[in-house]
């Protein structure tokens, strides 16, 4: 074994803002969802945050997720699709810091613009998206190192990745290779605008035979067509065999063998729920390739997610992540 996780993902620099639920209606961005726009949607929505409080960081799901698993220990690759400017050489020195190897040292990036995000968060610590995909949206089987794959323990695609026809044909590949050499199968469902406009992509992600799945409860809705909890655990509990379902302050379910454990959320008080999710996936994996029991590497996911909604920003720094795996390593031996 190489790496504990290989994933394959957008690369998104992240920019986020303080915005009222006022600013965010008269900019037309629709809340709680991830909304693809162009570059010239993006220098609209640029002039209605000029005066808001913003931070820049790296960013895109699996991305985070990596960065997440990375800083608790772990070892991870990400294959991603970067341009050749001031943003793609900030991205590809994000990942290296943070111990995350990853393709783009590997081949010179093109010509273009690297994919942002711009993330609006409002008083409730709702995030909203809107992503201008730039390089990322081309991303394609030659981001993959299928000699890596086969050495890893779990290869993760990013459901985002579903409304890229070459970034789904790349995610599939490379689940295709994972599995012929016996390397654990994951992703998750990314947002409910990804559901309702690219379930065959999800679907190819998923197929029959994977291994964990992650998605939120508004995720687990619009996915199953129901709001009655059983009824979905049924359902989703047919798709991988464990999930790991989020129900942002009521914890979460991991659903395995027909059985579901409730998880405790952490006791915080959310300002910013962007990344809580790839926090989670990234804490979990981290957990379930080191030898834990899947209800351990819930409770540290959830631990992970709760201190990420407690701050602006997606990550957490290297300091507090090494706090978090010393209370994990007390409560496993408690």
């Amino acid at each position: 074994m190489t790496y504990h996780l290989y994933a394959i993902g957008n690369a998104l620099v992240d920019s986020e803002y303080e915005v009222s639920d006022a600013q965010l209606q008269v900019a037309g961005v629709e809340k709680r969802h991830m909304t693809l726009i162009d570059a010239e949607r993006r220098t609209e929505l640029l002039k209605h945050v000029q005066a808001a409080k913003s931070h820049r960081t790296g960013g895109g799901s699996a991305g985070n997720t990596v960065v997440a698993l990375a800083q608790l220990g772990g070892k991870a690759f990400y294959s991603c699709r970067v341009a050749d400017d001031e943003l793609g050489d900030f991205y590809t020195k994000d990942l290296l810091s943070h111990g995350v190897a990853t393709n783009l040292t590997h081949t010179k990036p093109p010509q273009g613009q690297t994919g942002s995000c711009m993330v609006m968060v409002t008083p409730d610590a709702e995030r909203s998206m809107s992503t201008f995909l730039g390089a990322t949206a081309d991303i394609d089987e030659a981001a993959l190192h299928p000699q890596t794959i086969v050495k890893s323990r779990i290869y993760y695609m990013e459901g985002y990745l579903a409304a890229s026809p070459t970034g789904l044909a790349a995610a599939v590949k490379g689940r295709e290779i994972a599995k012929s050499a016996g390397v654990k199968l994951a992703t998750t469902l990314s947002d409910m605008s990804m559901i309702n406009f690219c379930r065959p992509g999800l679907d190819a992600m998923v197929g029959d035979d994977l291994d964990f799945l992650f998605c939120n409860e508004e995720e687990a809705q619009v996915w199953c067509g129901t709001q009655d909890l059983a009824q979905m655990c049924q359902q989703l509990g047919a798709q991988a065999k464990m999930v790991c379902l989020t129900r942002s302050a009521k914890g979460c379910l991991v659903l395995e063998d027909g059985k579901v454990t409730e998880v405790a959320a952490a006791k915080v008080t959310a300002i910013d729920t962007n990344g809580a999710g790839d926090m989670f996936a990234g804490a979990f994996l981290y957990a379930i390739t080191h030898g834990h029991s899947h209800h351990h590497a819930a409770w540290l996911a959830n631990q992970a997610a709760g201190r990420v909604v407690s701050q602006y920003g997606n990550r957490l720094s290297q300091e507090m992540m090494d706090s978090l795996k010393g209370d994990f390593t007390r409560h496993v031996t408690a």
